[in-house]
């Protein structure tokens, strides 16, 4: 589908719409509902007749299972059912579906590098012989409450035969660490290389400077506002099952469950109204999701499962967990000549996903001109909770390490760190740019936002702010870091679109809004293109019953393919509203004009308006067959291009030095989005990615004891979150370049504000100690690692940040 952006169609053109149209900051219209209580999310759906369910979990990292004693669980008031593993194999449950790799072209292939397959092993609801991280479930106890289902759940007994734990990814890459598979030959299931090894070494080999980093990226989790939650029920006079569960997309789940269940399409419905948060944390089937529907065909009643916040920090898919090693490699100018390294990706207990290690690998380069470079890639499993990809998922990480290794360049090789990234970065001339991974950047004004993030944050007035900030014994550092992200995931959507006799327009689409706005930019998408007010406009999603397909919310793909076959089903409405029209009007269709939601006959001054054309759709005698009834199209588009979104960030800290205490003094942030639905959902969408990023590199971490497996940041007790009282008020801009990969020039605004956070606060926070001769401080940049990096850096002279903090501090 080919769309010029830059003429604008006759559905665009014209003026007098009002509220609405795209480009216009319109207040999002699901928001009063939200606010004021009448959503429905998850724990909201009860069914007539409903039992409870409640998980039994292992207590231990990595045992086998030996008997489960459901006796006395079954014995006690309340009880309708205990299910274990073996119950289920019995029944003929089938593992959750586990896919290596989002299913788009546009990435470069990842496979082992002795050809063999890529390692999965079957992964089930419940745990049928061995647990492989603290919190598997391996019993599901019904009741008719939840507190007799949380009684019966203290009284199954499981006995357990414990087994070695390796919970330390660089640890669990070694092929002497203790295996979770029996059938694996290590726990390395992905052992691949990306990049071009030869010219790598010879960059490296004529190198003027080469600098080294290592880092370990923190595991993280998601911790949505909204917990799990699940209901199923089952109809045996169909064999029906119906689920309402909060997913990131109705049919993906419903597609899984098909399979996990051994049943027929029709068989399975899939409900997903409001959903409180995803982040990456929803995009793949929860176990617990088939369990529910499960035990209501056992029982012979809806069964209902709410997540507590403990039970979720356990067993929520989880992100982040890289171990990194690489190398940059300069020639005496500061020109970038090469890089390489290693990444080592933790999985978990179970093989659900590697596409956070591929989607890094492949864009390792990040937004520079680097000629040559070469990766090695593993992924690996640990007696943790599984991994999938979370928020930008793997691009922040190496991000990151590309940012830290300019910074670290620049420092210890005696360049300036904006000249040496103005010297590196490809200009607009040189786009389509090829990384040398084989990533083609479709187009970008890598210095022109850089600038803008420049001015915004305005670097050229730092130093006066830093010698204040000196004058009251604080340090002051500021930091940089540009990002490019990729935008590809599922690539085909689909959109229904019905225009009904009352004015009013249904869009039905696969994408599900977990807090995105979807419900006002896709009607200002209708609104602009159709004519229609923009009250008028229904957006309907997550019912498989109406949802004929859907690649659901997530790499940024919501609105991105949303627009493309809104647009499609907009054209087909017009294009069939014209032949109506013409009935109407008199006239061949030809000479009809489609202007601000009406038919225009032109010469004549004759109009009809859309409404009218939609009620002669089902009114007028003569209306051709293939044009009666409803006024509606369908638009189903495979869209095999990714989109580039970049951007740039400049961030200033003060530190107090006795303490290690950080403020961020200015967040300032420039995305290009390409076309800019509405302005007030990308600030809203980037505030959030920042808050996201900036929560990982100072204060989140989903901590493992290495040796037991325990979690010891279970709760919100140990695991902590960013407040609003821990930024200052944000300064963000976005430009409009049009993507040319995108019909509508759209690049995803969604996880612009996450991607350069990890890098953008660490450069900063280093930048603020550099004085101490801090050379890293590693994630999360707590209060105390800031003060033993200042402890453990410091040495011969006085800093003059630190004149006035005390020797003994310091030491």
């Amino acid at each position: 589908m080919s769309i010029n952006i830059n003429t604008p169609s006759p559905a665009i053109s014209g003026g007098g719409l009002g509220r609405g149209r795209i480009g216009q900051p319109v207040l999002r219209k699901e928001d009063l509902r939200l606010i004021t209580g009448a959503g429905c999310f998850s724990d909201d759906v009860n069914l007539p007749g409903q039992a409870y369910a409640i998980m039994v979990r292992a207590p231990h990292a990595h045992a086998r299972i030996v008997s489960i004693d459901t006796a006395q669980a079954l014995a006690a008031p309340g009880i309708i059912a205990v299910l274990t593993g073996r119950d289920m194999l019995a029944d003929g449950m089938k593992p959750i579906p586990h896919r290596p790799f989002s299913p788009h072209p546009a990435d470069m292939p990842l496979e082992n590098t002795d050809g063999t397959p890529i390692f999965t092993a079957p992964h089930y609801p419940l745990a049928p012989d061995k647990v492989r991280h603290v919190g598997e479930a391996v019993a599901m106890v019904i009741a008719e409450s939840v507190a007799a289902a949380k009684d019966g759940a203290e009284l199954v007994e499981v006995d357990y035969e414990l087994l070695p734990v390796i919970a330390n990814t660089a640890a669990a890459a070694s092929p002497t660490a203790p295996r979770l598979f029996d059938q694996a030959r290590s726990n390395v299931c992905l052992d691949g290389v990306m990049g071009d090894a030869e010219a790598t070494a010879a960059a490296f080999a004529r190198a003027a400077h080469v600098v080294r980093f290592e880092t370990k990226i923190p595991r993280v989790t998601g911790v949505p506002m909204e917990p799990r939650a699940a209901v199923g029920a089952y109809d045996p006079a169909i064999g029906h099952y119906t689920l309402h569960a909060g997913t990131s997309g109705a049919w993906r789940t419903k597609a899984d469950l098909v399979i996990m269940l051994g049943v027929g399409d029709d068989d399975v419905r899939v409900i997903t109204n409001d959903v409180g948060g995803h982040f990456g944390t929803r995009g793949m089937l929860y176990g617990e999701f088939a369990l529910v529907i499960w035990g209501a065909r056992r029982i012979g009643r809806p069964v209902k499962w709410t997540c507590e916040r403990n039970e979720a920090f356990a067993t929520d898919y989880q992100g982040r967990d890289l171990v990194v090693e690489a190398e940059l490699a300069l020639d005496a100018d500061g020109n970038f000549l090469a890089m390489r390294g290693s990444n080592i990706s933790n999985a978990g207990g179970h093989t659900t996903n590697f596409s956070p290690l591929r989607k890094g690998v492949e864009i390792m380069s990040s937004i520079y001109r680097i000629p040559a470079a070469h990766f090695r890639a593993r992924g690996v499993v640990s007696n943790t909770a599984p991994t999938r990809p979370y928020r930008s998922s793997g691009r922040p990480e190496v991000l990151y390490v590309m940012e830290r290794l300019i910074d670290l360049a620049a420092r210890e090789h005696g360049f300036d760190r904006i000249e040496l990234r103005r010297r590196n970065l490809p200009t607009e001339a040189e786009m389509p740019y090829t990384n040398p991974f084989g990533m083609i950047y479709d187009s970008g004004a890598y210095h022109r936002v850089m600038e803008k993030a420049l001015g915004l944050g305005d670097w050229a007035g730092f130093p006066a702010r830093r010698a204040e900030a000196r004058a009251r014994g604080k340090c002051r550092g500021i930091g940089v870091a540009n990002y490019v992200d990729t935008a590809s995931g599922v690539p085909r959507e689909r959109a229904e679109m019905t225009v009904h006799r009352d004015g009013t327009v249904d869009v039905i689409i696969g994408t599900v809004s977990t807090g995105q706005g979807h419900e006002t930019s896709f009607a200002q998408l209708v609104t602009e293109w159709l004519g229609v007010p923009f009250d008028n406009v229904r957006i309907l999603t997550g019912d498989t019953e109406f949802v004929k397909f859907g690649g659901g919310t997530h790499s940024g793909r919501g609105l991105r393919l949303a627009s493309i076959v809104i647009w499609g089903a907009s054209q087909q409405i017009i294009e069939k509203g014209k032949r109506i029209a013409a009935l109407l009007l008199e006239c061949e269709s030809g000479a009809v004009e489609f202007r601000d939601g009406a038919f225009v006959r032109p010469g004549r001054g004759r109009t009809v308006s859309l409404t009218e054309v939609a009620r002669a759709a089902h009114e007028l005698p003569d209306v051709p067959d293939d044009l009666r009834g409803p006024l509606a199209a369908i638009s189903d588009e495979t869209i095999t291009t990714a989109q580039f979104p970049y951007g740039c960030q400049v961030v200033e800290v003060e530190i107090d030095p006795e303490l290690g205490s950080l403020e961020i003094v200015r967040y300032s942030a420039v995305d290009d989005v390409g076309r800019a639905v509405n302005p007030a959902i990308i600030h809203g969408q980037v505030h959030g990615g920042i808050a996201q990023g900036v929560g990982q590199a100072l204060m989140e971490h989903c901590y493992y004891d290495p040796e037991t497996g325990q979690l010891l940041s279970g709760s919100f007790m140990d695991y902590a979150m960013p407040r609003a009282d821990n930024f200052p008020f944000f300064n963000t801009e976005y430009v409009e370049t049009p993507s040319p990969t995108h019909p509508l020039g759209m690049r995803p605004a969604g996880e612009g504000g996450t991607a350069p956070a990890l890098g953008v606060m660490i450069n900063s926070i280093v930048d603020a100690l550099s004085e101490f001769g801090v050379r890293h401080v590693e994630m999360p940049a707590t209060p105390e690692r800031i003060w033993r990096a200042i402890r453990e850096a410091r040495g011969g002279a006085q800093s003059m940040c630190d004149r006035n903090t005390p020797e003994v501090m310091l030491r």
